[in-house]
């Protein structure tokens, strides 16, 4: 990158604000970014540059930016970011997910408002009212991902019912249906009789709910048999009594019949294994049709499936409770039972989880119906052999077992949904029961109708990673960023969506090599973002937080870099306000040090001279270090180590230490002024490069500043920092140092960690904290000029004199000192004449307090000790506990005791 001329005194006459206001930078620097085209991909530029590629998990087009979304794209913009910097060429694919129930659902409540339902439109004009209130109203989300800072390629957006994605669907699905791993039977699945529709599992939510769990005696005399339910009203469908083929209780009853209460049917009894003999009675009621479990029990006992509970909610089997609603039809059967004496035994409440649909919140009901499945058994096995033989990596790799727990494992998938929004299944009914799947570019014989059902939303987001990229043409964009580079997600779809994109991304690009059909190198698993307890954030606990307030109040960088900082890999995010003011503070702190360092002449202007501070040195070993954890912890997918590592460099070493050993050479001027201010423009400038991927806009604008740009160069595409030996030469000006002649190193090149610098300046940072704590102990405010005499004996930091007065506020003593306090640390003797500064009274009043409280922490702690009942029956942890008290409060009177000695009579 070209650098501009005259940078060091540019920089120098940059007029930054004294703080920091995001909302002065984020949206004209985004603006910016946007322009000049920093975020586009170009897959036929320099062809020899590696590629680095994320497809966004695609957000509803119903969706806000939400605290999880926000942790979802910091990480990935994170990534991407770094990869920019490190010279691939990046791409980050954004767009959104059509949504079918969500999106469906919001237009009929808008419909509704003028009394109207879909079916007043018709089909064709509702989908048309859809795709209008999108374009008006959908999408919001993207706006939020700018306020957030994504670096996406907005012109590579996309939706799952565009164009393109929809040639994808259907192309795949024919390719299944020929391979006859799409199929069409009745099996049970999941219905919302709201939505009037079935849904996924993931679109079901499942919560404990407080029931009823009633205990029902089927049959009479030797031949019955008692069952427990909370669901009664499904007992109408109820087919046979299932026992475990091991239950000596029940050996005698296998193979005989007992009458079903309420109904005169007689239903046999059938051993298997499913049923849990320890659970309840040891027998349970099975009921085909209405239960996922004895759906399969049925089907290995050919029993007949009877639905008794229609798409609605009501009962259809004939007799008093026909046209009830389910939950009318519930306590009106459990009566009936207790009137004729079958109920044996009632528990209530009794909890038990109850699956809700996802979108309305209704009690989703496991129904008989006849719908789409994909044959899922050669695609999981697939999509489970990626992963074992490396060709897929899981980060992290601990998260692995439950990706092969579901995969191992899976079912059949329905993807067949009873709405019309969404891609409509490419299936055609000929007139006399003739069946054809028609594929992009066919037509379908006239008179033939298409199947009224859509896909599974999942369906088409399964395609994500290559639909959005040109598949099934072959495309550059396909040739180049697929198979893509990481997926980053949440663990809870790890089962829902990302299994499904490795069973579809491995079939589709089955004739590419095998380490190219992959929809991804990674998988990068995060947790959920919780509050500062831990708990979940939801509406009825009253502790969900809108990023977009943490944006308006702290800033996006500050929202930003609180998610990054407590994202461990896999691990679940807690979050707290008070850690985003946290944030806030890093931000100023980060813009404070920056100011101080151009009002001081900071520059980049030439190479580093050879003949730099020991200050200089350990700062730039530091650096190197960091740069290289920070390198580690990217890898590893580990971002709050990464910007622990950052926040700590910065705030503790950069800003309160080598900023304020800066300022005594940059007082003296001369060459210990021009090697400070190159030095403090080389760890700024790599700082802000290695925070960037984290808070990118205080960044921006901040290295802007130090690079004296006009705008044409930005941070977003600057090299990242490779943590190389800096170049090393003679200083450009001969002008002899006046002070520290022994703190300059020697003219050659050094290793990577500068053992003598950093131990030098380990020592120096334990003299003046040492100190800083005596003076706090003697009663001094930190800001507080007290004259002192130093007698360093030989100390190497002698030659650190100045600095350590002026870190400590010490003056040195003119005519006669009598010092009040003295202490020794790193073999310096601090002298302080502290008369006249601190109330001796009042400090004296206040040691003797303490001191009096630790002694009787000591006789306190002692007596426990010393007691053989208290040793003989407390835990170890107790007994460790009351130690280390009595060894606190031990040191704690020697100190004391020292501070009272070390105070001036009075």
């Amino acid at each position: 990158m070209k650098e501009p001329k005259d940078r060091g005194e540019r920089a120098a006459d940059v007029d930054l604000s004294s703080q920091y206001t995001p909302a002065d930078v984020e949206g004209r620097l985004y603006e910016r970014w946007i322009s000049a085209g920093l975020f586009t991909a170009d897959p036929e530029r320099n062809s020899a540059r590696p590629h680095f590629s994320i497809v966004i998990p695609p957000p509803n087009v119903t969706g806000s930016l939400h605290m999880g979304h926000a942790l979802d794209h910091s990480i990935q913009d994170a990534l991407i970011r770094r990869r920019r910097m490190q010279g691939h060429e990046t791409l980050w694919l954004p767009g959104m997910d059509h949504a079918g129930i969500a999106t469906q659902n919001v237009v009929e409540r808008e419909l509704a408002k003028d009394g109207l339902s879909r079916h007043d439109l018709g089909r064709e004009a509702f989908v048309d009212r859809v795709w209008q209130w999108k374009e008006e109203s959908g999408g919001r989300i993207l706006g939020q991902m700018r306020r957030l800072g994504d670096s996406v390629d907005w012109s590579r957006e996309r939706f799952t019912m565009d164009a393109g994605l929809s040639r994808a669907v259907l192309t795949i699905f024919k390719r299944l249906y020929e391979d006859g791993l799409i199929y069409r039977a009745e099996r049970i699945i999941n219905w919302c009789p709201r939505c009037l529709t079935a849904l996924s599992d993931i679109e079901v939510e499942h919560e404990d709910r407080e029931g009823e769990l009633v205990s029902i005696r089927y049959g009479s005399g030797d031949d019955s048999i008692v069952v427990a339910t909370t669901r009664a009203e499904t007992m109408l469908g109820d087919a046979a009594v299932a026992v475990h083929p091991d239950d000596e209780r029940y050996r005698h009853m296998v193979g005989r019949e007992v009458e079903l209460p309420l109904t005169g049917r007689r239903i046999p009894v059938v051993a298997d294994e499913h049923v849990d003999p320890a659970f309840g009675t040891g027998a349970v009621k099975v009921t085909p049709a209405h239960d996922p479990n004895d759906f399969e029990i049925g089907r290995r006992h050919s029993l007949p499936t009877l639905t008794v509970i229609d798409e609605h909610g009501v009962i259809t089997a004939h007799g008093p409770f026909l046209g009830l609603d389910r939950f009318e039809a519930r306590p009106a059967i459990v009566a009936a039972l207790r009137e004729e004496g079958r109920v044996v035994k009632e528990v209530r409440p009794y909890e038990h989880a109850v699956g809700h649909c996802q979108r309305c919140a209704t009690v989703v009901e496991p129904r008989v119906s006849l719908q789409w499945f994909v044959r899922v058994a050669p695609l999981a096995k697939a999509a489970g052999d990626a992963v074992r033989d490396g060709r897929v990596r899981i980060q992290p790799p601990e998260m692995a077992s439950r990706y092969f727990a579901w995969v191992d494992n899976m079912h059949d998938w329905c993807i067949s949904r009873q709405l019309w929004w969404g891609h409509r299944i490419p299936v055609w009914y000929g007139p006399d029961g003739e069946v054809r799947c028609v594929g992009p570019g066919e037509s379908a014989p006239e008179g033939w109708t298409q199947d009224t059902d859509v896909l599974d939303t999942w369906f088409s987001s399964a395609l994500w990673p290559f639909s959005t990229l040109g598949w099934p043409e072959e495309t550059g964009d396909l040739r180049r960023f697929y198979p893509t580079s990481v997926l980053v997600t949440g663990y809870d779809i790890l089962f829902f969506w990302v299994a499904r994109m490795m069973m579809f991304g491995l079939y589709a690009m089955k004739d590419e090599a095998a380490d190219r059909a992959v929809p991804f190198r990674e998988i990068a698993l995060h947790g959920m973002v919780r509050d500062r307890f831990g708990k979940k954030m939801s509406k009825s606990a009253g502790n969900v937080i809108d990023p977009l307030d943490w944006i308006d109040e702290y800033g996006a960088d500050a929202t930003r870099f609180t998610l990054l900082r407590g994202a461990n890999p896999g691990g679940d995010v807690p979050v707290a306000e008070d850690w985003a003011q946290g944030s806030r503070n890093f931000c100023n702190k980060l813009w404070n040090a920056a100011r101080f360092a151009l009002m001081n002449g900071a520059t980049l202007d030439g190479p580093l001279p050879a003949g730099r501070s020991v200050a200089d040195r350990w700062i730039l070993s530091r650096l190197r270090q960091v740069t290289a954890e920070v390198d580690r912890h990217f890898d590893n997918y580990d971002f709050a180590k990464a910007c622990e590592t950052l926040y700590h460099f910065a705030w503790d070493e950069f800003c309160d230490w080598y900023v304020e050993l800066a300022k005594v050479p940059l007082a003296q001027g001369g060459a210990p002024a021009a090697a400070t201010r190159r030095v403090l423009g080389e760890v700024l400038d790599v700082l802000l490069r290695l925070l960037h991927p984290m808070t990118p806009f205080v960044t921006e604008e901040l290295w802007t500043a130090l690079h004296g740009s006009d705008g044409s160069e930005s941070i977003v595409v600057a090299p990242w920092p490779a943590g190389e030996e800096p170049e090393t030469t003679e200083p450009e000006t001969t002008e002899p140092q006046t002070t520290e002649p022994q703190t300059t190193e020697p003219q050659t090149t050094e290793p990577v960690v500068d053992t003598a610098a950093e131990a030098e300046i380990t020592s120096l940072r334990r003299l003046v904290t040492e100190v800083r704590r005596f003076r706090s102990d003697q009663g001094l405010k930190p800001g507080q000029w007290v004259t002192a005499a130093l007698e360093f004996a030989g100390s190497p930091l002698a030659a650190h004199e100045e600095a350590v007065r002026l870190l400590l506020r010490l003056t040195e003593p003119a005519g006669e000192f009598v010092p009040t306090a003295s202490l020794v640390v790193e073999a310096v003797t601090v002298r302080l004449d502290t008369a006249g500064v601190i109330d001796v009274k009042a400090e004296r009043a206040r040691l003797a307090k303490d001191l009096a409280a630790a002694r009787k922490e000591v006789d306190h702690a002692r007596r426990k000790l010393g007691n053989e009942a208290f040793m003989a029956k407390a835990p170890e942890a107790v007994i460790a506990k009351n130690r280390d008290r009595l060894e606190q409060a031990e040191a704690d009177i020697i100190r004391l005791e020292g501070q009272l000695a070390s105070l001036p009579a009075g």
